[in-house]
């Protein structure tokens, strides 16, 4: 197939998945395995120094099953691999989603071992869908939970996500936009992203700007006069200091015509000390309130650091680091069957021993602080918030799409709840989680059932 014929959009991914799910799928079908199926989407162990995670991404799995389809071209795709029999792809041409979901919504914390997701459906569709969400929610996950331990570090200045250029891809780089605005970022320098989620978007100038006039103040006089409500001057190209006392110049010459120097920039060198330096000049100008942003390198570690040594930063650019997610870039996400034909199913392999049967998560609180979780039985009735909400049913929303600012509230309330010492950045430590009763004994009875049944044990 010519490339250019081959357009991947939101309503085309039903493909974007493993073989295996396919083989498995044609292997129910041919045994006439249609039975409802629940699968369970958890993350097995912290990954280092995390001590929660942010839900994220759970509005593109929604897009994704509601849209879940295989096209004409995906069919003739398979068909051409020569795998598969006639009648499973004809039952795959006719195929869509049909099942509930219920989710941890986007914005709200979450722990290891719980449930941020269940799907239930005919096996079938439960299956095919298994690579997609894992692929959807991993990532944004990973990229908000970094974002937020960022925000944490902080302590209260603002963020910019400058990752685009290095983000692994161009979808990547959308929900890096995405998740670290919900995980409390100020915006993006990512255009799109501002398109296509509203996000407010920021930028200065390169280097390349500086250097391509005569002098550096007159690329900082031809920026103001282009900009001159949001003139931000980058000034470490040949001296920081040097290019601080020029842009002093300029900002005093914006005063006179009643205009004002937004900000100024630092992108190399010791970011603390420099700081003070060009505080120190901006203030001699009467520019003392002149924003002082900086980028290079940054995330919750050089944030923090920065801010230990009392820096006079305001704002901060945060881009490789945290697009990538450098120090965690992924998760151990597993998307297991833990329900088939009304039976509870468990994998008891060594280290990645699963929980049976449909669950909720019920969240407790203490004078305004989260105290625990416990998992249950999704038949149980415990005390706390109970954190799974049905978002899908017959293969269709329930509610309309929720709004990304509101999302970001969420998060913000419930982070707010999180105690400092879940929230350190090294060796944080983690929130009480607990199995009900009725889970454990559930769960005892079943592994003593497959125990007996597979490994002839009484």
């Amino acid at each position: 197939m010519d490339k250019k014929d081959l357009t991947i959009t939101g309503n085309n991914l039903a493909l974007l998945t493993d073989l295996y799910e396919l083989t498995m799928a044609a292997s129910y079908f041919h045994h006439k395995m249609f039975a409802p199926a629940t699968f369970s989407l958890f993350i097995r162990d912290y990954p280092p120094n995390r001590g929660y995670f942010v839900s994220a991404g759970l509005d593109d799995v929604l897009d994704f099953l509601e849209s879940f389809s295989y096209s004409k071209e995906d069919i003739d795709f398979l068909q051409g691999r020569e795998l598969f029999k006639q009648d499973f792809l004809d039952f795959l041409s006719h195929l869509c989603f049909t099942g509930e979901v219920r989710a941890i919504e986007e914005g709200r914390l979450f722990f290891k071992d719980e449930p941020v997701l269940e799907i239930t459906a005919p096996i079938i569709e439960a299956q095919l869908v298994e690579t997609y969400v894992i692929n959807a929610i991993n990532l944004q996950v990973s990229i908000a939970t970094k974002a937020s331990r960022c925000v944490h570090a902080s302590e209260g200045r603002r963020l910019v996500d400058f990752s685009l250029r290095r983000t692994q891809g161009t979808d990547a780089g959308l929900k890096v936009a995405r998740s670290s605005y919900l995980a409390g970022f100020a915006g993006t320098s990512n255009v799109m992203a501002g398109m296509k989620y509203g996000i407010p978007i920021f930028g200065t100038m390169a280097h390349s700007y500086i250097t391509s006039f005569n002098e550096e103040i007159d690329a900082f006089r031809s920026y103001a006069e282009t900009f001159p409500k949001n003139t931000v001057l980058l000034i470490d190209t040949y001296d920081t200091v040097s290019g601080a006392q020029k842009a002093a110049a300029v900002g005093r010459e914006m005063l006179a015509r009643g205009e004002r120097l937004t900000g100024v920039r630092l992108d190399s060198g010791d970011m603390a000390a420099l700081s003070k330096e060009v505080r120190a000049v901006l203030r001699g100008a009467g520019l003392g309130d002149v924003m002082i942003f900086a980028s290079g390198g940054f995330d919750e570690y050089k944030i923090a650091r920065a801010i230990e040594k009392a820096a006079e930063i305001d704002a901060f650019g945060v881009g490789t680091k945290m697009g990538v997610a450098a120090d965690a870039p992924y998760t151990d996400m597993a998307y297991k069957l833990v329900k088939y034909n009304g039976q509870p199913v468990l994998k008891l392999s060594s280290g990645k021993k699963t929980l049976v049967d449909e669950k909720q998560v019920f969240r407790s609180r203490n004078e305004g602080k989260l105290t625990g979780d416990t998992i249950a039985l999704r038949t149980e009735r415990l005390g706390g918030e109970p954190m799974l909400r049905r978002v899908m049913g017959s293969g269709k929303r329930l509610e309309p799409p929720e709004t990304l600012p509101g999302i970001r509230e969420r998060f913000q309330k419930e982070f707010a709840m999180l105690d400092g010492r879940y929230k350190r950045l090294d060796n944080p430590a983690h929130l009480p989680i607990a199995l009900s009763a009725g889970l454990r004994e559930l769960q005892e009875q079943v592994i003593h059932q497959v125990k007996e049944k597979e490994l002839g044990e009484s």
